[in-house]
C-alpha cells in the first residue's frame, strides 16, 4: 500500500499524471472577473460575465467574514503551510480506507483554492487520492508563494455560492445588496454557511435551512472565540435579513441599454491589448465601463413603464378578440417562425411530429404583469400568451450635450429581448412628424399666424388620397400654433407642400434623422418609419437653439483596479440645422400642445407644472403611440405598441398617444419632480421669445373658415379636389374683391 502511495505520488509531483503549475504560473493567476457598467452617478447598472465574480482586496474583507472562515473551514488557518497534516491523517484512515464518504474532505482552505483554481480530473479508482495529492502540491506551492491575507483573499473570491455567483463580493452584492466590506457578522455567517452546499443552504432557495446553517456557523465562531456567546445569542435571533439583488446580464438597471453597450464594448476588445499583448475579454478581464445613465432618471422611467403598462395591458385584454382574422394570422406566422419551432425542424423531425411537440404542455415559467408564474403550457399556447402582449420603449436624452440619461426598451429583457429604443428599430411616428413639417416651413419664410385652411382636399394626383381629421373642424382656420396643438392633418398637409417636401426632408436629415423618409404628401402625417433615437435626436434640436448633437452614451473605460485605458468625450460639432429664433418659435407653439391641446392630460391628469413642450402620435389603426416631451435640460420620448402591427387597440380613445405613451412621462415627471435632487431639472425654464418673437405669435389657435354670405346662407362645402401642389383655386369672393388677409 506504501509502495502504491509513494508510486502515484512520484506520477503526480513529475506531471505525468497532469501538469501541477509552477510557482511562477502561480503568481500570475487572474480569477476570471466580470466587467462591470456604472451610470454617471457611479451606481452598478449590470455586469458581463462568464461567472458572476468581482474581485476584492485583503483589507475590504471584514472581520466577521475572515472569522465565520476560519471558525468552520479551516480553524488552524495561520499555523499550517498548506496542509493539515492532522486532519489529512484522519481523511486517509476513514475516507481512504474505510471509504466513509461522511467523514469530511480535510482539506485546508488553500487546498480548496488550489481545487477552485485547478478543478479535479478523472483517474477512475484513484480519482479521489490522485486528485488529493495534487491539491496538496498546488497548496504547499501556494503558500511559497502568497502570505496568508493574499491566500484568503484569493479563496473568498474564488469560492462559489451559488446562483451562479461566485466570491464573496458578488454574494454580498446579490443576497444582500451591499459590498462585502459592509457585511456584519450574522449576513458573514449566512454566505459562508452556504459553502458546505450551495444549493441545499442558499436562502432564496431554502430560507429554514440557511438559517439553521447561519446559526451553526455563529456556534462555531462562539466556539473558537470570535464572539462571545451573548453575541452569539443575540445574533441567533435575527431574521436571514436578505435584500435580493439578481443583477445579471437581463436584470438590474437598463438591461436593454448594457445589451446595446455590448456590442460596442466587444469591438474596443479586439481592438484593444494588455500588457501582454492579448486582447482585452469583456467577460473575464473585470473592465469597469462608465457611461451617461443617471441611475435615478433610469429608475423612475422603468417603474413609469411598468406601472403604466400594466394598467395598459388590462385595457387591451378587455377588448382584444382573439377569433380576428388578422390576430388568427399573426399567431400562425409567429408559430412558423419561433425559435421552438425552427429547433425541432433543425432536428430532422417531420412535420407531424414537430406539430404533436409544439403542442405537448411542459413546464415553463412565463411573464405576467402578477409576477413570474409557472405553468403547464404547450408551445404553442406560450407564443399566443406572448403574442398578445403590448410593448413599449423610453428614451431620454441631455438636448445640449447629447448624454444619453434613460434606455428602456421595453417591458421585461429576461422575456423579452427586443429593443424598442435601438437606431434599427423603426416604427411609423405619426403626429410626433409634424414639428419638423413646420419648422421647415418656418425655414422657408411662411408666418406662424398666417392661418391656414382646415377643409378637406381630394388630391387628384395622389389617387385620390384625401387626408382626414380626428375632429370635425373642417370649417375652421388654423394657425400653425392652433394645428400642432391639435394636430389637425389637413393643415399639416398643406404646410407641408408650403415647405416642400425636398426641403422637410433636407431639414429632418439635419436634425438627426438617418431613415429613409418618402418623398409623398402623407410624410406630414407621421406614415415614415424612424427610431426611437432619431426622434428624441431631432425633438433635441429644438431644445437646443436648433443645433444638432450627437448622442452620446460611453464615458471610460478602466480595468479593475481603476486604471484609465480611454477616456471618452462627446463630439462638440453642431449642426446648425435650423435658425435660433425658428427653434425658440418651435418651443413655444408646442407649449401650446401640452397646455390645451392633445398633450393637455400631462397638466390636467398628471399635475406637471415643469416648463415643458412636447407633441403627442398616434398612427394607423391605433399601431403606435407616441409622447415625446422636451425640457430645457432633458428630451425624453415614449413610444407604446405591440411588435406585431395587427395587434392593436381596437379604438381611438384608448390607443392614441396621449392615452398610451404620455402617461408614461407624466408618471416619470411626477417621480423627477418629487426628487430634490433634480429641483435644477424640474425648474429649468426655455428663454423667453423677444418682443418680435412673441408678435411672430400674437394670433389666436383657430378661427373660423367661413365668409359672411355662407354663414348667412348655410355652410359651405367642406371638400375641395386640386393636385397636390396646385395652388389653389379662388372662389367667387376672392375674384371679386381680391385675396382676403390671412
Amino acid at each position: 500500500m506504501v509502495a502504491l502511495f509513494m508510486l502515484m505520488f512520484f506520477l503526480v509531483i513529475t506531471g505525468i499524471l497532469g501538469h501541477l503549475p509552477t510557482r511562477d504560473e502561480l503568481r500570475l493567476v487572474e480569477n476570471p472577473v466580470a466587467s462591470e457598467v456604472y451610470s454617471a452617478d457611479s451606481v452598478l447598472l449590470g455586469r458581463y460575465f462568464l461567472q458572476e465574480r468581482s474581485d476584492i482586496e485583503y483589507q475590504d474583507i471584514p472581520q466577521p467574514v475572515a472569522n465565520a472562515v476560519i471558525a468552520t473551514e479551516d480553524v488552524r488557518f495561520y499555523e499550517h503551510h498548506g496542509v493539515d497534516y492532522k486532519s489529512l491523517f484522519r481523511v486517509f484512515f476513514k475516507s481512504i480506507l474505510l471509504q466513509h464518504e461522511s467523514s469530511g474532505g480535510g482539506s485546508t482552505l488553500t487546498q480548496q483554492l488550489a481545487k477552485n483554481l485547478y478543478p479535479r480530473r478523472k483517474y477512475y479508482a484513484f480519482s479521489m487520492v490522485i486528485n488529493k495529492m495534487r491539491e496538496m502540491i498546488i497548496a504547499s506551492r501556494l503558500e511559497r508563494v502568497y502570505g496568508k491575507p493574499e491566500i484568503l483573499a484569493l479563496y473568498l473570491n474564488t469560492i462559489p455560492f451559488g446562483d451562479n455567483t461566485f466570491g464573496i463580493e458578488a454574494a454580498a452584492q446579490r443576497f444582500f445588496n451591499i459590498h462585502a466590506r459592509a457585511l456584519t457578522a450574522h449576513q458573514a455567517g449566512v454566505l459562508i454557511g452556504m459553502l458546505k452546499a450551495t444549493h441545499a443552504y442558499n436562502p432564496r432557495l431554502f430560507p429554514e435551512r440557511a438559517l439553521a446553517r447561519r446559526n451553526v456557523v455563529l456556534g462555531q465562531m462562539e466556539k473558537y472565540e470570535f464572539l462571545s456567546k451573548s453575541q452569539a445569542d443575540s445574533l441567533k435571533a435575527l431574521p436571514l435579513g436578505l435584500s435580493y439583488n439578481r443583477i445579471t446580464h437581463h436584470e438590474g438597471l437598463a438591461p436593454y441599454f448594457r445589451e446595446y453597450l455590448r456590442g460596442e464594448l466587444t469591438a474596443w476588445c479586439r481592438a484593444h491589448k494588455k500588457a501582454d499583448g492579448t486582447a482585452y475579454n469583456l467577460y473575464v478581464d473585470g473592465l469597469k465601463i462608465y457611461t451617461t445613465i443617471d441611475s435615478r432618471l433610469q429608475r423612475y422611467a422603468e417603474n413609469a413603464v411598468t406601472e403604466q403598462m400594466a394598467i395598459l395591458q388590462k385595457k387591451f385584454q378587455a377588448q382584444y378578440n382573439a377569433s380576428d382574422p388578422q390576430v388568427k394570422a399573426a399567431l400562425k406566422e409567429a408559430i412558423a417562425r419561433s425559435d421552438r419551432r425552427r429547433q425541432l425542424k433543425e432536428q430532422g423531425l417531420s412535420a407531424d411530429a414537430i406539430d404533436k411537440l409544439m403542442r405537448t404542455p411542459v413546464r415553463m415559467s412565463v411573464f405576467t404583469w402578477n409576477g413570474e408564474q409557472d405553468v403547464t403550457l404547450s408551445a404553442i399556447d406560450s407564443i399566443r400568451h406572448y403574442l398578445t402582449f403590448l410593448q413599449a420603449g423610453v428614451l431620454g436624452m441631455n438636448p445640449r450635450r447629447g448624454d444619453i440619461l434613460v434606455w428602456v426598451g421595453g417591458i421585461n429583457h429576461n422575456y423579452f429581448q427586443y429593443d424598442h429604443v435601438h437606431e434599427n428599430t423603426r416604427r411609423q411616428v405619426g403626429s410626433t412628424f409634424k414639428p419638423i413639417v413646420y419648422a421647415a416651413a418656418l425655414e422657408r419664410g411662411e408666418k406662424p399666424c398666417e392661418f391656414i385652411s382646415a377643409e378637406k382636399t381630394v388630391y387628384t394626383n395622389m389617387d385620390e388620397w384625401a387626408p382626414e381629421n380626428t375632429e370635425e373642424n373642417y370649417d375652421l382656420k388654423f394657425s400653425m400654433e392652433g394645428a400642432l396643438a391639435y394636430s389637425v392633418n389637413t393643415v399639416s398637409v398643406k404646410v407641408l407642400e408650403r415647405a416642400g417636401i425636398s426641403n422637410t426632408i433636407a431639414l429632418a436629415q439635419k436634425m438627426g434623422i438617418k431613415s429613409p423618409l418618402p418623398a409623398v404628401p402623407s410624410l406630414a402625417l407621421g406614415t415614415a418609419t424612424v427610431s426611437m433615437v432619431e426622434m428624441v435626436n431631432a425633438y433635441s434640436c429644438f431644445a437646443n437653439d436648433g443645433k444638432t448633437v450627437k448622442p452620446f452614451y460611453l464615458t471610460a473605460i478602466t480595468t479593475h483596479t481603476n486604471q484609465m485605458l480611454e477616456n471618452f468625450q462627446p463630439e462638440k460639432i453642431y449642426v446648425q440645422a435650423l435658425s435660433p429664433e425658428n427653434a425658440r418659435l418651435m418651443i413655444h407653439m408646442l407649449k401650446r400642445t401640452v397646455n390645451e391641446g392633445t398633450g393637455s392630460s400631462l397638466r390636467s391628469q398628471y399635475n406637471i407644472r415643469n416648463d415643458i413642450a412636447g407633441k403627442t402620435g398616434t398612427t394607423q389603426s391605433n399601431t403606435d403611440g407616441w409622447f415625446i416631451a422636451m425640457t430645457p435640460q432633458l428630451v425624453i420620448g415614449a413610444w407604446v405598441g405591440s411588435d406585431d402591427a395587427r395587434i392593436h387597440f381596437r379604438t381611438t380613445a384608448l390607443g392614441q398617444g396621449a392615452r398610451t405613451a404620455l402617461p408614461i412621462v407624466g408618471k416619470f415627471f411626477q417621480s423627477v419632480n418629487r426628487d430634490a435632487k433634480f429641483n435644477s431639472l424640474a425648474h429649468a425654464s426655455f428663454p423667453s421669445l423677444s418682443a418680435s418673437e412673441e408678435d411672430e405669435l400674437d394670433c389666436a389657435l383657430f378661427k373660423s373658415d367661413m365668409n359672411l354670405l355662407q354663414k348667412i346662407f348655410g355652410k359651405r362645402e367642406r371638400e375641395h379636389e386640386r393636385a397636390f401642389g396646385e395652388q389653389k383655386k379662388k372662389g367667387f369672393l376672392n375674384k371679386l374683391f381680391g385675396k382676403r388677409k390671412s
